[in-house]
């Protein structure tokens, strides 16, 4: 089989890959661009873990091309240093250690100098992570506990409040395990993060979208109190199934206000088996902390009015294809991806199981909380009912 000749991307089309990555375009499409294949694209964006580099320039104080240009004419003409940065409005420093570094004044070559400055320039700062290897012990801590770059970031200002070595920012973290080059934090850490890919991806990502049947006598969800819609009182909650492989799935509800997440065991996927779960689970708590529910159109709440039968809490529905609009349990159930990876069976759990991993999720800060956890705001809700 004949190979195709070895092809080098320039840096206007590397330019181009980082651009349509943005975007969300997929890696075979952006290959598609170059006519290969996607593992040549994947070579150029996993160096930096999908990260794209900051655009190298010339600072604003260094010399130019055409200074330098100048330089070199005028050593040829045999003029002294000092006439020389008179006339290009430089300091003779400036001008002697140019022509010292770059060969002097026998040798010096403006087109050489420049590269030779350029090059010199590629000095990374040393990482955070690097220089504090205490802090580093204590986000890769973190870390393995399953909290978020940005839990520990949001953390760390609270718990060393008067103390910035000890801050850093979410995104320090996220380059430092997807660019090992730093050497700060080991690659291992990855798959302690919610969705452990060897490369971040664009946030303009395509999502799937839901697309489920039609359900009878719903209440929509712009009809939903006003205390629900801007979390003003807590008792309003999310829900939806969460599937795994072998037909099996968990229902998902988590509280608008204070983000506390509940999971329950449901027998099946049909309307009678998560209804059923649904209304075990309302019962262990006060009416004044389940006042409402919203769900997608999923076919598995076609029984709604059973439910707010028998625990008096009224079902909204999101629009059709419009799943974001719960989306409190959106981005519940990402979070739960982390303990329930795609392709597990989830009918393995039991329901004491499901109530650790619940545990875990409500222990863990959040930003929207002022990095509280949803376990301390449910529970002052609990005691004011009380």
């Amino acid at each position: 089989m004949k190979q195709r000749p070895r092809i080098y991307y320039t840096d206007s089309q590397k330019a181009l890959m980082w651009e349509r990555r943005r975007q969300g375009d997929s890696l075979q499409k952006i290959a598609q661009l170059f006519n290969r294949n996607h593992s040549s694209v994947i070579q150029i964006l996993a160096e930096t873990g999908g990260i794209r580099p900051a655009q190298r320039c010339h600072s604003r104080l260094a010399l130019t091309l055409a200074e330098r240009e100048e330089i070199s004419r005028a050593v040829v003409a045999g003029q002294s240093i000092r006439s020389i940065a008179a006339a290009l409005g430089r300091a003779p420093s400036t001008v002697s250690r140019e022509v010292r570094r770059n060969g002097g004044l026998e040798a010096y070559r403006a087109t050489r100098a420049d590269q030779c400055a350029w090059d010199r320039a590629r000095r990374p700062k040393p990482c955070k992570l690097v220089v504090n290897p205490k802090l580093a012990d204590i986000v890769a801590g973190k870390l393995q506990f399953q909290w978020s770059p940005e839990q520990i970031a949001g953390w760390l200002k609270q718990a060393y409040t008067g103390n910035k070595d000890f801050h850093v920012s979410h995104e320090t973290i996220y380059r430092s395990l997807y660019i090992q080059a730093r050497g700060a934090l080991k690659k291992e850490l990855l798959e302690h993060l919610r969705r452990s890919r060897n490369m971040r991806r664009s946030r303009h990502h395509t999502q799937k979208t839901d697309d489920h049947g039609r359900i009878n006598g719903t209440v929509s969800i712009s009809e939903r109190p006003a205390t629900a819609e801007d979390r003003a009182v807590p008792g309003h909650w999310e829900g939806d199934l969460l599937f795994g492989s072998h037909n099996s799935q968990i229902a998902t509800l988590v509280e608008r206000q204070t983000r506390y997440v509940m999971l329950v065991k449901t027998a099946g996927k049909d309307t009678a088996s998560v209804v059923d779960a649904l209304i075990l689970n309302a019962r262990k708590l006060p009416q004044e902390l389940y006042k409402s529910l919203t769900w997608d159109r999923g076919k598995e709440m076609a029984d709604h009015k059973r439910f707010t039968l028998d625990t008096h809490i009224q079902v909204y529905f999101c629009d059709p294809h419009q799943p974001w609009q719960r989306g409190s349990n959106e981005n519940t159930n990402g979070l739960l991806r982390q303990y329930f990876p795609k392709g597990l069976d989830l009918s393995t759990y039991s329901q004491e199981n499901l109530d650790d991993v619940a545990r875990l999720l409500n222990e863990r800060p959040r930003k929207t909380l002022n990095y509280q956890t949803p376990a301390q705001r449910f529970h002052e809700c609990v005691a004011s009912t009380g």
